[in-house]
């Protein structure tokens, strides 16, 4: 099964996922726009109307949906209709694109239960889509955060979104 989720700069959001049990495969690319094949640089520029995002090949025997979710909201501010931390622009900012009414469903109930929750004094803006085209983004954007660790901690530190984990998922 598919997953797909927008969660700001796709860098920082393979390596939650990566190596689950039943996780299969997680790739960093593109979607929401219009442009085909649209480039890093294209999406950048906030030209092709895409979300950086993973998409995640899962067995929902042993990792479910559900927990995808789960592990979704932990990695993002979902207060923050702007972007993700440092990331600002239409490109960054949070999604849950559904492959199906039952991932909707799911999708709906788990914000909706996010914000009943108390957890943020500000409303929950993370878009629930229906999941469109994904486009692979080139190949030096797959799995950063092993290629390039020492960046990643850097970049991951210096963004602010390991600081925001911390402070509102440690529990």
């Amino acid at each position: 099964m598919l997953a797909t989720f927008a969660g700001g700069c796709f860098w920082c959001m393979v390596k939650p996922f990566d190596e689950m049990p039943g996780i299969i495969k997680v790739v960093s690319g593109y979607t929401g726009g219009w442009k085909e094949n649209p480039t890093y640089e294209e999406v950048c520029q906030e030209t092709t109307g895409h979300y950086e995002a993973v998409q995640i090949t899962y067995n929902p025997e042993e990792f479910s949906y559900e927990l995808l979710l789960q592990l979704f909201w932990q990695q993002i501010d979902p207060t923050d209709a702007g972007g993700q931390f440092y990331d600002r622009g239409g490109s960054y900012k949070t999604a849950i694109f559904y492959h199906n009414q039952n991932q909707k469903e799911l999708a709906e109930q788990s914000k909706k239960q996010l914000a009943e929750s108390g957890k943020f004094s500000a409303p929950i803006v993370t878009e629930i889509l229906p999941a469109k085209e994904f486009y692979e983004a080139e190949e030096y954007h797959q799995h950063y955060y092993k290629k390039n660790p020492a960046h990643y901690l850097r970049y991951s530190v210096g963004s602010g979104r390991a600081g925001f984990i911390e402070r509102h998922w440690r529990d």
